[in-house]
């Protein structure tokens, strides 16, 4: 791409395009109008993402939107939970997010300091996961991140975990939207301070203290 703006790419599924909240809601939208506000004059997001994408999914839907793509200034990766809640093998999950990771480096023309990945939210402590097994949901998720991380680092792309604020669920409704299963804006709205500093560093903008 080349608007002659720095332009951003997010790749993901559900929690990506935001499930249940508004356009404006959802967390890359969220985290480009901190970069805006912050005197980057940031296009508005290429978002990628369905709900109920695995990792082959998104995978699969990518060629088919990248044909008029150069580079993007930033690309953003979050994929992984429906693999896991699909029960689907962890060291398939490392390969082929090691395949989306290497796409991304390339859409970021190559730098892996321009991706940055963010970790798997926990559902296991949703409304809509009553009646389930909580712990082992959240001990698969731990799992899953586990991986993501490892494969993050050994690219030399950077991480935001966000699964910690996910867990704050438990206390506090109001980060869970209506569905009862997806962050609501509010949650997105603490998902985009956590992805600031990365995000602001991957585009050579120095954050006040």
């Amino acid at each position: 791409m080349s608007s002659g703006h720095p332009t951003y790419l997010a790749l993901g599924d559900s929690y990506t395009i935001g499930e249940s909240v508004s356009e404006s809601e959802r967390w890359p939208n969220q985290l480009a109008a901190l970069l805006r506000a912050r005197g980057v004059d940031l296009a508005s997001p290429v978002i990628v993402a369905k709900t109920g994408w695995t990792t082959d999914e998104l995978a699969a839907a990518i060629p088919g939107k990248s044909r008029e793509w150069g580079t993007f200034s930033l690309v953003t990766l979050l994929i992984g939970v429906n693999n896991q809640f699909r029960g689907r093998d962890l060291e398939q999950y490392r390969a082929q997010f090691v395949d989306l990771l290497h796409q991304s480096v390339g859409f970021a023309g190559g730098d892996p300091k321009r991706v940055l990945v963010l970790s798997i939210p926990d559902w296991g402590v949703t409304p809509f996961a009553e009646g389930r097994d909580r712990k082992k949901i959240g001990e698969e998720i731990d799992r899953f991140n586990a991986v993501n991380l490892e494969e993050t680092k050994r690219m030399g792309a950077r991480y935001v975990d966000v699964t910690a604020v996910s867990r704050q669920v438990t206390d506090d409704r109001s980060l869970v939207a209506g569905d009862g299963l997806h962050p609501s804006g509010r949650q997105y709205a603490e998902w985009a301070k956590l992805a600031l500093p990365e995000a602001a560093a991957a585009l050579g903008i120095k954050e006040s203290k």
